[in-house]
């Protein structure tokens, strides 16, 4: 079928174009690069319409849902330290720009969107309403601890409202934590398990803002692409909202050790001051995801940590094979091989 990504040059965003390329659809890509590259849709260029256009343009999302039976919504301004800085910026894009997505949806008549909300909406939800082992169940009251996740929140609301008033069928997937090859390690706001490992390849210390107590469920990305495939054709859960993570908490510190000891090294730490707006544990309840849309976590925190671990090497290996740091290489330099 004829589907739209939003922000499917970003790094989930591109992992959900490659996986609807593999299973037959016709993709559509519309992404403005604000944050999202060129680079991650480089094997896909013969397989897809890529249009150049922003969210925040009414006008190029009614031209790009033409024909589109179903959306992906993707695009956003991610990142909490961000949103803190930039809490203007997160509104517009993410809240306005969605609410932007969704008209065009309803006016073109898409079947069914499904947004890529966030875990960090549960913020500092009370334990009262968590399951007896602390992981977040949808029907906890939510409570956002930063811009971001109060946008991506709103982001979830009006996706429900378009489904009662509208008869727009959406689902909303609240991502945990979610890592894997091409995620960007450079950005000053890049996630944790790219920056790890970035530093682990260039034998820096690793940096952890809080003492690293602080604990993640961290989902692999083919995980969370398979969840979007399973979203787009469930039957009868418009309006619902599921968690889709692995269910396995993590501390930082154990990803650290984990991390190293994929590396075959002790990493050296910099613990320095928590960030604000950062939540202190979050966990997932997959129940109701399993149960409506059949979705199982079939890569394991491990496993997936090796699979990024080996892309992230690759990607450096040529390079420091040619300057001689070799640490990691898997090929000699040229002249060395016999």
């Amino acid at each position: 079928m004829h589907v739209l990504v939003t922000g499917g040059a970003g790094f989930i965003g591109a992992h959900l174009v490659e996986g609807l390329v593999r299973v037959g659809h016709r993709v559509r890509v519309l992404d403005d690069f604000a944050t999202g590259s060129r680079d991650n849709l480089r094997y896909l260029a013969g397989d897809i319409v890529l249009i150049e256009e922003t969210i925040l343009d009414p006008e190029a999302l009614r031209r790009a849902m033409g024909g589109v039976e179903v959306v992906f919504h993707e695009a956003a301004i991610p990142s909490v330290p961000r949103s803190v800085r930039n809490p203007a910026l997160s509104n517009e894009v993410n809240v306005m720009g969605t609410l932007n997505v969704l008209m065009a949806a309803r006016d073109a008549g898409v079947r069914r969107l499904v947004y890529a909300g966030s875990s960090s909406a549960y913020g500092s939800a009370p334990a009262a309403g968590a399951s007896p082992d602390g992981r977040r169940v949808e029907t906890m009251p939510a409570r956002p601890m930063s811009p971001y996740a109060v946008a991506k929140l709103a982001g979830e609301h009006y996706c429900q409202v378009f489904a009662q008033i509208y008869g727009l069928e959406t689902v909303c997937l609240r991502y945990f934590n979610v890592f894997g090859p091409r995620q960007d390690p450079n950005s000053e706001y890049a996630a944790v398990i790219p920056r790890f490992i970035s530093a682990l390849i260039d034998g820096r210390p690793l940096t952890i803002f809080g003492d690293g107590s602080q604990s993640r469920d961290f989902t692999f990305v083919g995980n969370v692409v398979a969840a979007n495939l399973l979203a787009m054709m469930a039957p009868l859960v418009s309006g619902e909202v599921f968690n889709i993570g692995c269910g396995q908490q993590t501390s930082l510190n154990e990803l650290a050790r984990q991390l190293g000891q994929i590396a075959g090294v002790t990493p050296r730490i910099d613990y320095l001051p928590a960030r604000s707006g950062d939540v202190p544990h979050s966990l997932a309840d997959i129940s109701k995801a399993r149960a409506l849309l059949g979705y199982e976590p079939l890569i394991s925190l491990s496993d997936g940590l090796q699979r990024t671990w080996d892309y992230f090497v690759e990607e450096d290996n040529s390079s420091r094979c040619r300057t001689g740091a070799r640490r990691f290489c898997n090929t000699p330099p040229e002249g060395e091989r016999g």
